[in-house]
């Protein structure tokens, strides 16, 4: 259900995108885009740090700590708690969000420097 919904959600926002497009110009359109982009950072990248922080607390009080965890930290989720999943999925999200504002408001720019040199 939950894939439903960012489905459509995310073909909303292309449309928007889409139709954003044609009632402002593309500077605006990208001065726009790049402060999504630095809002999602700067939201994001502390976030989603702290989710790391806390999930290796976690792991290492387990005494399971594998190597390169970090690279694909949600393959640990499973073995959790579902108080110690409580304490990582505020922060787990919040950094999504930041990500997903920042991948948004970066492809926004490029498509208002596009739109500009068309």
């Amino acid at each position: 259900m939950h894939e439903i919904i960012f489905l459509l959600v995310a073909l909303t926002g292309i449309g928007l995108l889409g139709y954003l497009v044609t009632i402002l110009t593309p500077h605006v359109f990208h001065n726009i885009g790049l402060l999504m982009l630095l809002a999602g950072l700067v939201e994001g990248i502390p976030t989603g740090f702290w989710y790391h922080v806390v999930l290796r607390r976690i792991l290492i009080q387990r005494g399971h700590l594998p190597p390169k965890w970090w690279i694909h930290p949600t393959r640990h989720h499973g073995q959790l708690t579902p108080e110690e999943h409580r304490r990582i999925r505020l922060w787990f999200v919040l950094g999504g969000i930041g990500y997903a504002i920042a991948v948004t408001g970066g492809l926004a720019a490029i498509v208002g420097l596009l739109i500009e040199r068309l």
